[in-house]
């Protein structure tokens, strides 16, 4: 498949900039039924879930993972951390001038001294000195790193507003913006109503805005973000559906991990990397629904948009979107989507 079968026009200023000004007042488009697409609010998703589905959250926590500082030889340096690796090592991207080399000394924030390790393909291997671990120090230092389509600095209320009320384990540099529309009390009413919820964990990269940059998307090489599945939500799910109900993943991220979790036929629970590319042809094997945000073109995300549901009916949707001046990205609107049979 080619990359130009992913491309769409959108209107610059259908780009969210910043959040609802209520958390869960976004819209939500309902694409559930063939050739049907419905016009609600997002707390209409009360009204498609049924009492004994599972809904399928992802635990993920985003860090502060942006700091700023300068090379011990004086040239100003940034790192975004991308993944933690002990107590005192992480990877990171970098953007300076001239990349640092194995032994140069990093200064951020002017009081927090590192060392650049080695090189590990396009990351550097970074280790802090000082009695913080890497997380305590990203909490007092950094900055919360916000998609490269949002062209403003974080404010102190993106550190609440990027961030789902569900959140608990650090790790990921992008939010699971799905869950992002999710309220304290739409997720009460879920439960009222007998929905199961279900957790994973998948510390989201900065890989997942990137394009894909080839013509041929096989050639692609997808980005591996580190995933959880525990053994009480694979029980969760095989239960529901041994009863008949349906598995609603809350965001790409909750079906990446679930379906690099069943790549050998059957849903087993476990930890690890995962790379999953998933692009039309994908055989799903759990997830029945999906509750999403408006992607990228071009994206891996749209991609895998366009297995689950099919591409004219993804094609479909986003033009009705578009012309119904939906918002796009992390902080915009919302849609359901069903799997295509």
């Amino acid at each position: 498949m080619h990359i130009s079968e992913f491309d769409f026009d959108l209107p610059e200023q259908l780009i969210a900039q910043n959040p609802p000004q209520v958390r869960g007042s976004s819209r939500l488009l309902v694409a559930t039924q063939a050739q049907q697409i419905e016009d609600k609010q997002f707390a209409d998703l009360l009204d498609y879930v049924n009492a004994g589905d599972v809904l399928v959250f992802n635990n993920t926590k985003v860090m502060k993972a942006r700091l700023f500082g300068q090379k011990a030889s004086g040239g100003k340096i940034e790192a975004l951390i991308e993944r933690v690796l002990d107590a005192q090592t992480a990877l990171a991207h970098i953007r300076s001038s001239k990349s640092p080399k194995a032994g140069a000394e990093l200064i951020f924030d002017g009081t927090i001294h590192a060392t650049m390790v080695e090189r590990v393909g396009e990351l550097f291997k970074i280790q802090f000195s000082g009695s913080l671990n890497v997380y305590e120090l990203l909490e007092q230092h950094g900055a919360l790193p916000l998609p490269p389509y949002i062209e403003r600095t974080a404010q102190a209320d993106d550190d609440e507003r990027y961030q789902t009320v569900y959140a608990k384990h650090q790790g990921a540099v992008a939010a699971p913006t799905a869950g992002l529309h999710f309220t304290e009390e739409l997720l009460c009413a879920l439960k009222n109503k007998g929905i199961v919820f279900a957790e994973v964990t998948l510390h989201v990269g900065a890989g997942t805005f990137q394009p894909v940059r080839v013509e041929n998307i096989a050639e692609h090489q997808m980005h591996s973000e580190w995933f959880d599945v525990p053994a009480e939500t694979v029980a969760q799910i095989q239960a529901a559906k041994a009863r008949g109900n349906k598995v609603w993943s809350v965001g790409t991220t909750s079906l990446r991990a679930i379906e690099s979790a069943a790549r050998s036929g059957s849903l087993k629970a476990g930890q690890g990397d995962t790379n999953i590319f998933i692009t039309p042809g994908f055989e799903f094997q759990v997830i029945d629904c999906l509750i999403t945000n408006f992607h990228l073109p071009k994206s891996t995300l749209l991609m895998l948009v366009s297995a689950f549901s099919g591409s004219a009916r993804i094609r479909q949707i986003y033009q009705h979107a578009i012309e119904h001046q939906y918002r796009f990205f992390s902080y915009g609107d919302a849609m359901i989507l069903a799997r295509a049979d």
